[in-house]
């Protein structure tokens, strides 16, 4: 080793001196990263010595702050989303309204009454925030919100067929994102699955030839994420409720996405009402609350008295409940729903879904308007008609109207642009069709108009 390396080791400078000259007060981060991330940099700079790279000291404090800079930035940041897609996995789903927010995080700051009756100081039950809105909404007599809608199959399926048979038509063995699997669910509750029908066909003998005395309860699955059509029979819930009654088997459905609107008065895809079903005489139903709901991440289980309460009596429940956070921000969005065909603007999720196509031309004509002669020519940017899905798969069959912004640049190519959108702050996700680069706007707020617009001029200037 020569001696001008020897002499950069040497006069590397102590962890201690320079988190002396760094001042890790000016990082919002734990003091042990701080610790961590300089040590590193100083191993790291000390192979790049030895292998001849040629540095000095000031070298290895911009390295330290380079890194520190990153790690100070928060992880999860705003996204705009030019996808089309309002229910977007990847994206959080359900997108919550300034307003909500607002009213949730001024009641949320502090400690809250979460299990606890101000009327007299005993200990509370915290589903007793939501049960009452969501009785007045589905016409359920009892309710339990758990993490998502998973959970209230798994709990629901444990609660009732541990050690059981649960059966299901062949037909509805549905698999949504993430592998989540309803035989795989089954089995993770300790049932043992009774399959009845074909894949196409299922009839109320079917089922009724399946029970027997070690029979759980049935299990329905909503195929909300996709459609068989042609040669095809399925058991109706008018026929399929008395059956489970006479036999005292408790009935479960599992609705996925859970509409409480009408959606064909919206012109979307008819999808009957957690109500309906409730009304019917279904024992429980669960759905999600972070999709056609509108609201956070949760599961939620509507039902019978008798039936919810042995749910909730489950060990498993304690595992799986919410905390403050989601109770408060689906109480303010249950509240939302004035009627099954009206619902306030504060819900974001619905007010992007009936946002009308000549709101999404007012938008992408300012966007085009705001950008200089150069830039639309490089870009080749046009504004088109163009159809999205709902995403997370609620509403499979029904393409919504909407409008995009259609680059068909001849200097950069669609990937190219697409990392370039990416790389903005914050980032702007849109997707590649048809070998173009797209922003649809139906996700797009107006306040969002003007950084868009400064964004294409960067990008094509």
């Amino acid at each position: 080793m020569s001696k001008s390396i020897n002499q950069t080791l040497r006069e590397l400078p102590s962890v201690n001196k320079i988190i002396e000259e760094i001042n890790p007060r000016n990082y919002y981060l734990p003091y042990s990263i701080i610790i961590k991330t300089v040590r590193n940099c100083i191993a790291e700079f000390r192979k790049d010595i030895i292998i001849g790279r040629k540095l000095n000291i000031n070298d290895l404090y911009l390295l330290i702050i380079e890194k520190l800079k990153k790690l100070n930035k928060s992880s999860i940041q705003t996204v705009i989303n030019g996808t089309g897609i309002i229910l977007h996995t990847g994206l959080g789903r359900a997108p919550i309204s300034p307003e909500i927010l607002n009213n949730s995080f001024n009641k949320l700051s502090g400690y809250v009454n979460i299990e606890l009756n101000t009327k007299d100081g005993s200990r509370g039950e915290r589903n007793n925030h939501v049960k009452w809105l969501l009785e007045g909404l589905t016409s359920s007599k009892d309710s339990v919100i758990v993490n998502n809608c998973a959970s209230a199959v798994l709990l629901a399926l444990n609660t009732f067929g541990e050690s059981k048979e649960v059966i299901v038509s062949r037909g509805e063995q549905v698999e949504i994102g993430g592998s989540f699997r309803i035989p795989d669910v089954i089995k993770k509750a300790g049932c043992n699955l009774v399959e009845v029908g074909t894949t196409n066909r299922t009839h109320l003998k079917d089922y009724k030839n399946a029970i027997c005395k070690n029979t759980g309860l049935i299990l329905v699955a909503h195929t909300s994420n996709y459609v068989i059509e042609g040669f095809t029979k399925s058991v109706s819930i008018e026929e399929l409720v008395p059956l489970a009654k006479a036999k005292r088997i408790p009935l479960i459905i599992d609705l996925g996405s859970g509409a409480l609107t009408e959606l064909n008065k919206f012109n979307l895809p008819s999808e009957p009402l957690v109500q309906y079903y409730i009304k019917a005489g279904v024992d429980a139903v669960t759905f999600s609350g972070d999709k056609l709901l509108g609201g956070p991440q949760c599961g939620i289980i509507c039902g019978k008295s008798d039936i919810i309460r042995k749910i909730r009596q489950n060990a498993l429940y304690r595992a799986l409940r919410c905390d403050k956070m989601i109770y408060t921000i689906l109480e303010e969005t249950l509240r939302t729903y004035y009627t099954p065909t009206s619902i306030k603007k504060n819900n974001l999720t619905w007010d992007l879904f009936l946002r009308p196509t000549s709101d999404l031309d007012i938008l992408g004509e300012n966007i085009l308007k705001g950008l200089s002669n150069s830039v639309l020519k490089i870009s080749g940017i046009k504004l088109n008609k163009s159809k999205v899905e709902a995403g997370s798969g609620s509403l499979p069959v029904k393409s919504i109207e909407s409008r995009a912004l259609v680059f068909e640049s001849k200097k950069l190519k669609a990937k190219e642009i697409h990392a370039r959108f990416l790389y903005q702050s914050p980032s702007i996700l849109g997707f590649i069709h048809n070998k173009k680069f797209r922003l649809d706007l139906k996700a797009i707020f107006p306040r969002q108009e003007k950084f868009i617009q400064n964004s294409i001029e960067e990008i094509f200037s």
